[in-house]
């Protein structure tokens, strides 16, 4: 594997399991000192362990508590090089405007869009000092898309991730620091299992409009995520990154 992360730092947030986990391994592989920031002490300390990493626990919704976990980070190796704010959720109480109500909208923007703003936040000032950085901010697909079996408060936070990214891109472009929204489609993830488990019609509605005919694997999230956080992304910026099989230039898909 390129070592393109040697000697480079990664903040993960929700890196304990699906998209986060498989990106702390890939970031790993090729050299980088991972740090998982996670509510679950259990399995976010065993991701650490397996990629020889730093546990910080850590609510992302709470404002002193991340600027803990990226402080801890400078304080241990030095940088924070990466930053991938990808911690999110989607409960089933968040679904038609209809049905959804207030409590868990605000639940959902607290968690999917509050924690990337304060996330960025935190990190923003210690990639200033350095001088460089890349952050990558997990929004989705639905952020460009609309559906008719919604998650109201989902979507709405993904395109405010989006639309946060941008700007961030924009604004931070000429002190070397780069922020790219990562767009990823259905993911084989515990999440996207639990959700569409109870409801196999449901999966099969989304899944004949991907034109690849499957999910992605969290594998191949964190090959896009490594990209972006690497040199070789080193011309993008306030990008809207579509990992989506084919579902955003979609029309009709093959049988």
């Amino acid at each position: 594997m390129v070592q393109r992360f040697e000697g480079r730092v990664a903040v993960i947030t929700g890196g304990s399991s699906g998209i986060g986990l498989a990106t702390a391994r890939r970031l790993a592989s090729e050299g980088a000192k991972v740090v998982i920031g996670d509510i679950s002490a259990e399995t976010g300390k065993a991701a650490a362990d397996e990629v020889g990493g730093l546990f910080v626990q850590a609510d992302v919704t709470d404002a002193d508590q991340v600027e803990a976990l990226f402080q801890t980070t400078v304080d241990t190796f030095g940088s924070v090089d990466v930053a991938f704010n990808n911690a999110g959720i989607s409960p089933p109480e968040d679904d038609s405007i209809l049905t959804t109500g207030i409590d868990a909208w605000e639940k959902v923007q607290k968690v999917n869009l509050t924690s990337v703003y304060l996330c960025c936040k935190a990190v923003l000032p210690h990639m200033q000092r350095q001088g460089k950085g890349s952050i990558i901010n997990t929004a989705s697909f639905v952020a460009v898309m609309g559906a008719a079996t919604s998650q109201i408060s989902y979507t709405a936070s993904k395109g405010g991730v989006l639309a946060m990214s941008r700007e961030l891109g924009v604004q931070f472009a000429r002190e070397n620091i780069r922020v790219n929204a990562l767009c990823p489609g259905p993911v084989n993830t515990p999440l996207l299992k639990e959700l569409f488990a109870k409801d196999p019609e449901r999966a099969a509605r989304r899944l004949v409009h991907v034109p690849v005919g499957r999910f992605a694997e969290p594998e191949e999230i964190a090959a896009a995520v490594a990209f972006l956080a690497s040199d070789d992304a080193s011309f993008i910026t306030a990008s809207q990154f579509l990992v989506d099989g084919g579902i955003s230039g979609a029309y009709v898909t093959p049988l």
